[in-house]
């Protein structure tokens, strides 16, 4: 048997190439809710943060951040057929499946937009949990875990930001970071994930590791 049951992905940044798609909308984004200005050269450093910290960057504060998400899902959604799934993504869906290791979704985006997206690769998805609040992830891991028939040491969170980390954590899972989405990593290193991912293939090969 493998270590793990089930692998529950965020989707921006992990699964998802919507990093470029950000980017191009940050500014706008800034413009909009009147955050604070943030030069062009400066946006990399970001990257480093984590999300409080950046918040505290933007002067965002939390009764902003609902209409700020709200905003972004839509205009995620609206962009959807612009953005693609990294290469290799639907073959380790595949791959896990396989395996026997479930796979779900819990992502901060809406199931529209993640559906869109994902294409065929849909099917290989065992439940979806969109809509997570920014710092509610963990309630979402919880739920779909016990959902799926998963123990808490039988599930890997698998995302691209230091709060996915710390969500894992906070529902008692392992976490796996991958160095290919929104955090540097070393900034997702430091946060003391199970396992950082540099590749998808590396993914793949630690996943199906046996007890």
């Amino acid at each position: 048997m493998t270590r793990y049951r089930l692998a529950i992905f965020d989707f921006d940044g992990t699964l998802a190439d919507s990093l470029p798609w950000f980017r191009a909308s940050f500014q706008d984004m800034i413009t909009r809710f009147d955050l604070a200005p943030v030069r062009d050269d400066e946006v990399e450093g970001l990257r480093g943060m984590s999300a409080r910290e950046i918040m505290a960057r933007l002067n965002v504060s939390m009764w902003q951040l609902p209409a700020i998400v709200s905003d972004m899902r839509k205009r995620k959604l609206a962009a959807a057929s612009e953005i693609s799934l990294f290469a290799g993504i639907p073959a380790i869906l595949t791959d896990l499946q396989r395996l026997g290791i479930k796979t779900a979704i819990v992502s901060s985006d809406s199931e529209a937009s993640v559906r869109q997206v994902l294409g065929p690769a849909t099917a290989r998805i065992a439940r979806f949990d969109c809509g997570a609040a920014v710092f509610g992830k963990h309630r979402k891991f919880r739920r779909v875990a016990r959902k799926l028939g998963a123990k808490p040491s039988e599930t890997i969170c698998i995302g691209d930001e230091i709060r996915d980390i710390e969500a894992a954590k906070a529902a008692g899972m392992d976490s796996g970071a991958v160095a290919w989405g929104y955090a540097l990593p070393s900034a997702l290193q430091a946060a003391g994930p199970t396992h950082l991912f540099n590749s998808i293939e590396e993914m793949i090969e630690r996943l199906a590791v046996a007890k």
